[in-house]
């Protein structure tokens, strides 16, 4: 074999050694990227309608998250089977605020202040078991369904307030169907 044939060879082997080296470290950044800061999630059910409906699929993120009201969170629950998909709500009240939901007019207050909630479906109707006033616990957080008369949510005995440590990440952006994509509020 000729040197000129052995350079050929030695620069093909090079070639692919370079492109598999960078199939490997872009896989392992998008490992990475999925893992510690963005993850996907699927809308399953209607109790986030109209923002929000079954199989809209969502990019979520927990990296230096602090919840926030008005915050559209996933969370799984501890006594959910694990094969359960997680929640999918919105934030109403933090730890220290008082809920209150006047289930005649539909109204929900935090700290005596009537929300302004234009993304709902209609007026909270269904106390399911919500007993209030209520102030949140610690380190927790109070969430609801946009779908409130379709959705299971802090005002269920079987849920009531999440643990902040619990929730998956914040939704960032819906990515499916396409038609929707953008940002979610």
């Amino acid at each position: 074999m000729s040197q000129q044939e052995m350079s050929k060879r030695d620069s093909w082997a090079n070639e692919v050694f370079e492109y598999a080296e960078m199939i490997f470290t872009t896989i392992a950044v998008v490992m990475l990227l999925f893992t510690f800061v963005i993850r996907p999630a699927e809308v399953y059910g209607s109790s986030m309608y109209p923002t929000l409906e079954g199989g809209d699929r969502l990019l979520i993120s927990k990296l230096f998250y602090e919840p926030k009201q008005g915050d559209i969170v996933v969370i799984p629950h501890p006594n959910m089977p694990p094969d359960e998909p997680a929640l999918i709500k919105r934030v109403i009240a933090l730890e220290g605020q008082t809920v209150d939901i006047d289930f005649e007019t539909g109204d929900v207050w935090v700290d005596g202040e009537l929300l302004d909630e234009p993304y709902i479906n209609e007026p909270t109707y269904d106390q399911q078991d919500f007993e209030g006033p209520l102030t949140v616990p610690k380190g927790e957080v109070f969430v609801l369904g946009d779908n409130r008369n379709a959705s299971s949510d802090s005002r269920s005995a079987i849920f009531g307030t999440f643990d902040e440590d619990y929730i998956l990440g914040r939704c960032i952006v819906r990515i499916a169907p396409f038609d929707k994509m953008g940002s979610v509020e």
